[in-house]
């Protein structure tokens, strides 16, 4: 059963279509558990109801035609249900509808079981048997096991196929991904694939069929003449067997079959790419089907072959293709590298499939302003190049085709966002204070050079956090000392007098260094932050005198320690940077000890908060990771980011205890995660006794409005208020319905008041 189900899954998952996959599925159900009937039922997303989608055993023209309500029928039933029903004599049951269409009265035993994704059912799987008996644990167990794994891929399958024929109808279709930077993008998707990948060559149309048949056939003279050069360079270092692989590469390129599959595709209009791509896939796949182990290994060789001539047909497009405005970038994978390419003032919105709210590409994209939705795993993303696309970068939302309706509500939230903006320039220059005389500082998170001018156009007092493991990103080996020195000195310089806090260099979990790999099963509770940097004090010695260095003459430089999980880790690590001080005093430097301060990110410190406080010259929450590391969940897994919430009680909770410990040992408490940019957040920190809020650029000016029309004394009420409820989503609405009372519910963004409003 085992080999079955595996075998079943990777079938489906090479499906081309829908109609496709749904019947793989049936008929090879059917063999498999050696039943008379095999049918799967989808949910149709307009009217709700369960239709027949494939069947092998009951009539075929009941496909399309057999609709069943939630509830309705035993198909219906396992759908709100959640669970399988099984049968021995499934006439006999009260909830059993009988469709003649189907020509089902043959069949007594009935197996259902609930095809369900992200909680959704999408449809229910049934096995029927003639003779009367019920279904036994095992078949049950495979039927559902079947039905788990098959859920994501009748998902995407459901997705491409509401993508499918673009050129004739245009389908609207939404997906969700992570909000990665704040916004609204509207405008045309924009597909960048690896340039030697076969499986991820995005699904594209030509009117142009010439020019993408004359194309082709210089890709392949280009890869016949390639490999010639090289096997002729190569050829004394080669025994005959290695030799004789060329001489098979070149008889493959020559072989007018191949040519004229990949001719024919595109002559139905394919790219000649995608059309390439298509062949040489059918041809790897014939080949891992074989039961000679010679020609399955051979698999490989005509995978490296395609890649090659994928390479060279990419580079040809690429060299053709032109940047249309308001561009959309969509990968598996985005890079610095591939933003750099895109004009600036073309560049509209980012769409990654992998990544995370805080890769570095996120951290660019915030950087630059530029909206972004990272993790949309469930966007068939080869299907959309060149389609209309909205990017809602507040809730994380994707809309492929948007109506006329959609995008005039989102072009309203694009005027909302340039009015309100306009409305609160005149901010800036004023103090953060609240109604009543309580003053508080509101400082900037960093990492590029580009947040610098936003910065201090919004009028940040300072630097809450500067991401130091940026320059790391942006380079192939480790920035030098002199190399850091120069950067971190921009950074003071642009900010002075204002105080820069510099957290140490921050890798491992979802930010690696390509030349400084980490490989762990479980990355977000392995080696990252100060961890690596006590594990390699060379790497922090030579950053820390890099920082002190850039301070000189300035005395505006803070030193923050990330992750820190005790007193022994910060014992540790202070005394790396008092030599790094005392290293530096005696080379001459005529520097100031600037200020330590840590991170408090992680349970246990947390507790210890009081005995990090006596220790230290300052604190900082980080709620982002405090937040993940307290719920036990991966903000960055789209699976369960949704129950990610920094207004968990637990949380505020924990912010409060920090706060309270640091002021009882008189050490200042700042905040450096997104709950500080949050408006209402903002309003419960300022309650709790946060000294400092940093954020990034693009919220400050909404915090400093909120808090400049408030009383302190009636935000301790209201921190009194939501210390009493018991659930994020209550607390959510309690400030969202305080910020509508107050005449400023306007300053929340869009997706925070649509989830408030329907509470």
């Amino acid at each position: 059963m085992l080999g079955s189900l595996r075998s079943i899954v990777q079938e489906v998952n090479t499906a081309r279509d829908l109609t496709t996959a749904l019947g793989i599925i049936v008929r090879r159900v059917r063999d498999v558990m050696n039943t008379k009937v095999c049918s799967v039922y989808l949910r149709d997303k307009q009217t709700g109801n369960y239709v027949l989608m494939a069947t092998e055993g009951l009539n075929q023209d009941a496909v399309g035609q057999v609709h069943l309500a939630p509830g309705e029928g035993l198909v219906g039933n396992v759908a709100t249900r959640e669970e399988p029903i099984n049968l021995e004599h499934a006439e006999a049951h009260p909830a059993f509808q009988y469709f003649p269409a189907t020509g089902e009265e043959r069949f007594s035993a009935f197996l259902g079981t609930p095809i369900i994704h992200h909680r959704n059912v999408l449809g229910v799987l049934v096995v029927q048997q003639t003779e009367r008996r019920r279904f036994d644990e095992g078949e049950e167990a495979f039927l559902v096991t079947l039905s788990a794994q098959l859920a994501g891929v009748i998902a995407h399958a459901e997705a491409t196929g509401a993508l499918a024929n673009m050129g004739q109808q245009r389908n609207e279709a939404k997906f969700t991904g992570l909000a990665a930077s704040p916004g609204v993008a509207i405008g045309r998707a924009h597909i960048v694939a690896p340039p030697a990948n076969l499986a991820t060559v995005p699904f594209a149309c030509t009117m142009d069929v010439e020019g993408e048949l004359n194309l082709f056939h210089q890709a392949l003279a280009a890869a016949r003449d390639e490999i010639r050069d090289v096997g002729e360079r190569l050829k004394n270092d080669l025994n005959k067997e290695e030799r004789a692989l060329f001489d098979a590469y070149i008889s493959m390129l020559d072989d007018n079959s191949i040519a004229v599959e990949v001719c024919e595709r595109i002559r139905q209009q394919l790219t000649a790419s995608r059309a390439w791509a298509e062949v040489m896939l059918e041809h790897v796949r014939r080949f891992e089907a074989m039961s000679d182990s010679y020609f399955r290994e051979r698999a490989a060789d005509v995978r490296d072959l395609g890649a090659r001539v994928l390479m060279h047909l990419r580079q040809q497009e690429q060299s053709l293709r032109e940047y249309p405005d308001n561009t959309i970038l969509i990968g598996e994978e985005l890079t610095a590298s591939v933003l750099a390419d895109v004009p600036r003032e073309k560049l509209a919105g980012l769409v990654s499939i992998k990544g995370s709210a805080n890769s570095h590409v996120s951290i660019i994209a915030r950087a630059m302003g530029v909206p972004a939705v990272m993790g949309a795993q469930e966007l068939p993303w080869e299907q959309v190049d060149g389609v209309d696309l909205v990017v809602d970068g507040y809730r994380g939302e994707l809309h492929i085709n948007p109506s006329v309706e959609l995008k005039r509500r989102y072009d309203a939230i694009v005027e909302e966002e340039r009015e309100l903006a306009r409305n609160l320039d005149h901010l800036a220059k004023l103090p953060c204070e609240t109604a009543d005389g309580h003053r508080i500082r509101l400082w900037v998170n960093t990492g590029l050079m580009a947040d610098v001018v936003r910065s201090l156009e919004r009028g940040a007092e300072g630097v809450g956090l500067y991401r130091t493991e940026v320059p790391f990103l942006l380079r192939d080996r480790f920035p030098s000392e002199e190399e850091q020195r120069e950067i971190y000195r921009e950074q003071l310089q642009a900010f002075a007098p204002r105080p820069v806090t510099m957290r140490t260099l921050d890798i491992g979990g979802d930010k690696a260094l390509s030349y400084f790999p980490i490989e762990e099963t479980n990355p977000f509770l392995g080696w990252r932050g100060i961890r690596v940097t006590l594990d390699h004090p060379e790497i922090f010695l030579a950053q820390v005198r890099a920082m002190m260095k850039a301070s000189l003459g300035l005395d505006n430089l803070r030193i923050m320690l990330p992750m820190i999980s005790g007193v022994g880790e910060l014992e540790a690590a202070r005394k790396l940077v008092d030599r790094a001080y005392c290293e530096l005093v005696d080379e001459g430097y005529a520097i100031q000890r600037p200020p330590l301060g840590i991170m408090i990110e992680v349970p246990s410190a947390v507790y210890q908060a009081r005995e990090l406080a006596k220790r230290v010259d300052f604190m900082s929450v980080g709620s982002n990771d405090l937040t993940q590391y307290l719920l036990a969940v991966d903000r960055n897994n789209s699976r369960v980011a949704g129950i990610y919430h920094s207004f968990h009680p637990a949380v505020l909770q924990a912010l409060l205890q920090v706060v309270t410990a640091g002021h009882e040992t008189s050490t200042k408490v700042g905040i450096c995660g997104e709950l500080a940019g949050d408006p209402g957040g903002a309003l419960l920190l300022v309650a709790m006794g946060y000294d400092v809020l940093s954020m990034n650029a693009t919220n400050l000016l909404r915090v400093k409005a909120a808090l400049r029309e408030v009383n302190k004394s009636d935000l301790d009420r209201l921190l009194q208020q939501v210390l009493k409820m018991e659930s994020p989503e209550q607390i959510e609405a309690k400030l969202y319905e305080y910020l509508q009372d107050l005449g400023i519910g306007g300053l929340v963004q869009p997706q925070q008041a649509e989830a408030s409003s329907n509470i």
